[in-house]
């Protein structure tokens, strides 16, 4: 049985390692019970905000057997994306977007969900058990499982921390009926350090070890739908999908090891694209631009939305005739943003004349938005 058993871990190691997959590692099916009550926690106090499925399937999420009775062991994947230089100089450059890292490419669930299926059928293949595959789409707490595999822990923002890859790593998993050995558990190694949390524009730590979804800017620009809460957006700056901050700030990225040559490259498109080129996208041209790219999913409105933002906090009036040419969109949460925007781009006098036909919009968000920026200080 010991034989068999180190035939199958060294197969699927090396596998793992053919496929583009930086790290793998195995954990018991079973072995999950300080994260369903840290979930439980996360979902009670209402830090998940919109995102009602966190508690429609805290349940099932809360331990792998809940999902799959008869799976015995989870295999979990890493691929490293870690970019080739720090992402947060983009932030001073206001009139780009700033799209997070992992979104500058394909899709990553469809690149990691192929090659979990390619996997997975060779194991069982090779084995006879049973396999069901998982990314994040599903409801399986994928970072304290590779916790208890060995990949990485949960640093103090509750991404994964890796020693080999720093914070960024994209997971996947196996779920098998194969009872394989597990590899040992790996340990917290971030001490006194409070990067992460220090650097957080918009404090959505209330404590080390805890996400305020509501309060993070990933949240807020992929999640969120509506008009983005006031106090939020100048603390946005140009970040219109994602936020890298807080894994950016791991000092454990300076110990990353070289990234495979199958990692993800950016889009050199995607680096550092002009915000007016976004404020001008309707619906078809946004699907064309963001085709198997995660952004694609949140829709033109929210993406637009974001954009908005951005212009607003960029400082560069000539913005001002992109903004205003949403002040008619077909989206309340866009024209809304556009009028947040154009007080902060136009004169006061400017935006004082404009308010004066505007303020009959029949959305409530919109009408708000104009009353209030009436009061603010324009350029």
């Amino acid at each position: 049985m010991a034989e068999r058993q180190d035939r199958l871990k060294r197969f699927l190691k090396d596998e793992a390692r053919a496929i583009g997959f930086d790290a793998c590692r195995i954990a018991r099916a079973d072995d999950m019970p300080d994260s369903a009550a840290a979930l439980r926690d996360f979902v009670e106090n209402g830090y998940h905000g919109q995102m009602a499925w966190m508690n429609e399937t805290l349940e099932r999420r809360s331990s792998p057997l809940s999902l799959w009775p008869e799976a015995r062991s989870v295999i979990m994947l890493a691929m490293n994306y870690g970019p080739d230089e720090d992402p947060r100089p983009l932030l001073e450059r206001r009139d780009r977007a700033n799209i997070s890292v992992y979104a500058r490419n394909r899709d990553y669930h469809d690149v990691i969900k192929g090659k979990l299926k390619q996997m997975a059928g060779r194991f069982a293949a090779r084995s006879g058990a049973d396999v069901k595959v998982f990314v994040d789409t599903a409801p399986v707490m994928e970072k304290p499982l590779a916790e208890k595999a060995g990949i990485g822990w949960q640093g103090k923002h509750t991404n994964l921390v890796s020693r080999d890859y720093g914070s960024w790593l994209f997971l996947g998993s196996i779920f098998t009926t194969e009872a394989l050995d597990p590899d040992s558990a790996e340990k917290d190694h971030c001490g006194s350090c409070r990067a992460c949390l220090d650097v957080c524009p918009t404090d959505a730590f209330p404590a080390p070890y805890r996400l305020d979804a509501r309060r993070c800017i990933s949240y807020l620009t992929i999640e969120h739908h509506g008009v983005i809460p006031e106090e939020f957006r100048s603390a946005m700056g140009n970040r219109i999908y994602g936020c890298d901050d807080c894994l950016a700030a791991c000092p454990w990225n300076k110990f990353a090891e070289t990234a495979s040559e199958m990692k993800l490259s950016a889009r050199a498109d995607l680096k550092a694209p002009e915000l007016s080129m976004f404020l001008g996208f309707d619906d078809a041209a946004f699907r064309k631009f963001f085709t198997g790219s995660p952004v694609k999913r949140i829709g033109r409105d929210r993406f637009v939305r974001n954009c908005l933002i951005a212009a607003g906090n960029s400082g560069h009036p000539h913005l001002a005739a992109h903004c205003r040419s949403l002040l008619e969109d077909d989206s309340a949460a866009v024209r809304a943003m556009a009028v947040w925007a154009l007080a902060r781009l136009l004169s006061k006098t400017e935006f004082a004349a404009l308010a004066k036909s505007r303020l009959r919009d029949t959305d409530e968000d919109v009408r708000r938005e104009w009353k209030r920026e009436e009061e603010v200080p324009c350029i």
